[in-house]
């Protein structure tokens, strides 16, 4: 197995990692990553193969250790389904697509276009920001209301959620670990609140679905519905804001113009994903593509890598807005695939026409910068005028 070397938070990886991506993909299957010091894979047909491997999956089997002052954090991801491997996966999965339905999703149609509408509305004259006009208040008012929290929550929901994914990012530190266990708190104790304001008086919303499905044969613990709905809010929001300023980004500099068609769609998530790194345990031990992993070695499986293989897309580098659709890697794959995609991709098909519509001089203000917050990728601002 070749070993490389690549820092993921050196600037020029951050705003662009895709020429290396491209380095590695040919070496094999396997790479060894030195900076993070494990096996990664870059190719279309590993990333695939390794997402629907049963001998791999997110929950530790030797169990996490990390240090004393973020036992809060860890306490709540306990409960989370995106770190967990059946049954205990298999049964919060259902009870959460029980009451996360496509009908449920469906509905929101019109709602999302009319938020996008009212959104544009609101912009202001000269230079904005449009991560911060649109990209991120868009999902973060979906999410709340879809969950039945109040709409004026939104600014506080998204403020805890930026810190609590701050716990992905190979750029953390201890002043983020920090606040990312003080949103933890803060959020858990808002929703142990509001959890039982909705038992007390139902209403038609995710939240109470979602107790409904705790009191009806099996059941979600009050810590289990904690923790959906945190997931809910966090996994959605951001990739969301990222695929929306990542392809507004796209579009400005090419000159093209958003259709509300699933190929394009298709082609903004694929093109430049909001996730790029999804980590895997061993859950045995088990020889794969060549190397031999020990049970609780992980793996990284590079998503974007995956999305632009040459083997799979003609010209992977182009953003082709006609591009007939096959199938990407930037929901996961497997028993973890995103639930919320359907979601995500409702919000893509009607934010982007819409804006483009609605601001058809649109166009860039300052030369846009990637966050530096690998796993994920987006960017820092996106400076408009329109």
């Amino acid at each position: 197995m070749d070993r490389v070397t690549q820092s993921p938070t050196d600037d020029a990886f951050v705003q662009n990692p895709y020429p290396f991506y491209d380095r590695i993909r040919p070496l094999g299957p396997l790479v060894w990553w030195e900076d993070y010091d494990m096996p990664a894979a870059a190719s279309h047909a590993t990333v695939s193969a390794l997402l629907r491997d049963k001998r791999f999956g997110r929950e530790n089997p030797l169990g996490l250790s990390y240090p004393d002052h973020l036992a809060p954090f860890y306490a709540v991801e306990a409960h989370s389904m995106l770190e967990l491997e059946p049954p205990r996966h298999t049964r919060l999965r259902g009870l959460v697509l029980r009451a996360f339905t496509s009908r449920r999703i469906a509905a929101l149609e019109p709602e999302i276009a009319q938020l996008c509408h009212d959104l544009i509305d609101a912009f202001p004259q000269g230079p904005f920001d449009l991560l911060d006009h649109y990209a991120q208040k868009l999902p973060v008012i979906i999410i709340a209301r879809l969950l039945g929290v109040p709409e004026a929550m939104a600014p506080q929901l998204l403020a805890w959620s930026n810190a609590m994914v701050g716990m992905y990012h190979a750029a953390r530190t201890r002043a983020g670990e920090d606040a990312a266990v003080k949103a933890t708190q803060d959020f858990t104790a808002f929703l142990t609140g509001y959890i039982e304001k909705r038992r007390a008086d139902p209403r038609d919303d995710l939240i109470t679905s979602l107790i409904a499905a705790e009191e009806d044969g099996e059941k979600l613990s009050t810590s289990e519905l904690i923790t959906t709905c945190i997931l809910l809010l966090n996994a959605g929001h951001e990739a969301t804001v990222h695929t929306l300023g990542n392809a507004v980004h796209t579009c400005l500099a090419q000159g093209i113009t958003p259709t509300n068609t699933q190929s394009f769609t298709e082609e903004a998530l694929r093109h430049d994903p909001p996730l790029h790194m999804f980590t895997r345990f061993a859950m045995q031990d088990v020889t794969a593509f060549g190397h031999s992993f020990k049970k609780g070695d992980r793996v990284a499986l590079l998503l974007a890598a995956a999305n632009r293989d040459p083997s799979v897309y003609e010209a992977p580098q182009t953003f082709d807005p006609l591009r007939k659709a096959k199938p990407h890697a930037s929901f996961g794959g497997g028993i973890h695939f995103c639930v919320g995609a359907p979601l995500a991709r409702m919000e893509i098909a009607q934010a982007m026409p819409i804006l483009f519509t609605r601001c058809p001089a649109l166009k860039l203000a300052d030369p846009p910068r990637y966050a530096n917050v690998y796993h994920f990728h987006g960017l820092e601002r996106l400076m408009v005028t329109r």
